[in-house]
């Protein structure tokens, strides 16, 4: 599993390394003003964030190839963990899901966790029948196979979590060669799909997609949420009031300023600069992993960053639209900014696996020639070869 000689250091992502050191630090401030400066909040998220980085280390000398044949195991491990949790699962009371599995002091968010299996194991799995992929039985078992974990999702209930499994799902299925007459139909099953769930939403559901039609609806109520988010982040214009000095932020107007409505708080206390200067920064990991994935000669890996670099995209793109008005308000975080031990962890986790993906070399750029040869040579028979019958 660890083989540094598999990988070519060199060609390290620093660009990538950088944006996310530089995102998680900048995240580390962000919210230990939105938790009004009290330390102890943040500790969780410090003691991630060491983790994460440790994560990193020991990701970068593992041979993905290797690690590429626990990708079944991590699949199955991944459906046990979300259908305990459709069984086991809380939090609906404070976050309208069961997707939660409470041990003691510990929480964690299974859903979070499967991300990075499902991403893993569905890239080794279309990089095995990529060729297949467009034949009806194959295509209807590669269906099930990358669905499967979604059907779970909704089941705790989840529509935001589930919305980002279909995205990054979508992404790598069109990027193994799925021809677009599938692709067409899908998107037409898709359509029908969420107009029969918008049609049958209740409650807190159906009050945040009619907010989102008509935001001046209940702005004393439901909509109340994104209504204080807005007026935050208008308020801070160029340059923000100043770090902890936000009045909707640090006065307690916006619910969930911690994790889903982070970015208000960014943008209220550092304004239009310090927006301007977390999306710079996430640009740049996005591009850097669209690169890797690009450039990478082994289809596992590259299927496997891009879906990483399509989760990734999800979070920021529907976090930063929803508190600014362009989405539905949902459960989803954004990354190295929102509170979330879990999910900070799996977003350096899945770094790691970017980072090692960079450097992982192919057969043919191994520099050991006795490896070399055990690849290119192992299936040759033995023969003594007489140079004089070549005369």
């Amino acid at each position: 599993m660890f083989n540094i000689k598999k990988k070519e250091f060199k060609k390290f992502d620093w660009l990538l390394f950088l944006s996310t050191t530089f995102l998680s630090i900048y995240g580390l401030f962000v919210l230990y003003s939105a938790f009004s400066g009290n330390f102890s909040e943040i500790k969780s998220q410090i003691i991630a964030s060491i983790l994460g980085f440790s994560f990193i280390i020991l990701i970068c000398t593992m041979d993905l190839d290797v690690l590429k044949k626990a990708a079944y195991p991590v699949y199955g491990v991944s459906l046990l963990l979300l259908i305990l949790t459709i069984f086991l699962g809380q939090g609906a009371e404070r976050w309208g899901s069961n997707s939660w599995l409470i041990i003691g002091p510990v929480q964690i968010q299974p859903s979070e966790i499967t991300k990075i299996g499902i991403i893993f194991a569905l890239a080794a799995y279309l990089e095995k029948y990529k060729d297949e992929i467009n034949n009806p039985s194959r295509l209807i078992k590669t269906l099930i196979f990358a669905f499967l974990p979604i059907v779970f999702i909704l089941l705790q209930p989840d529509f935001g979590t589930a919305m980002v499994y279909i995205f990054f799902i979508a992404v790598m299925l069109f990027l193994a060669g799925l021809s677009w007459k599938w692709i067409v139909g899908l998107l037409a099953v898709a359509v029908l799909g969420a107009l029969f769930l918008l049609l049958n939403l209740e409650g807190y559901k159906a009050d945040r997609i009619h907010d989102f039609l008509d935001p001046s609806r209940d702005t004393s109520g439901s909509g109340w949420q994104q209504q204080q988010g807005l007026i935050a982040i208008a308020s801070g214009m160029l340059s923000g009031r100043g770090f902890m000095q936000g009045t909707q932020a640090q006065y307690g107007y916006i619910p969930e300023k911690e994790s889903d409505f982070i970015f208000s708080v960014l943008a209220e206390e550092l304004g239009f600069i310090g927006a301007i200067l977390m999306l710079i920064a996430f640009v740049i990991m996005i591009y850097r992993l669209l690169t890797i994935s690009k450039n990478s000669k082994n289809s596992f890996i590259s299927l496997m960053v891009a879906g990483i670099c399509a989760m990734f995209f999800v979070h920021i793109f529907e976090n930063v639209a929803m508190t600014i008005g362009l989405m539905p308000v949902t459960g989803i975080p954004l990354p190295f900014f929102s509170s979330g031990g879990t999910f900070l962890l799996i977003c350096f986790i899945n770094i790691g696996l970017a980072l090692s993906a960079s450097m992982q070399k192919s057969s043919y750029d191994i520099e050991d020639t006795s490896y070399y040869e055990t690849i290119k040579f192992k299936n040759i028979p033995n023969k003594n070869i007489n140079l004089s019958e070549n005369k």
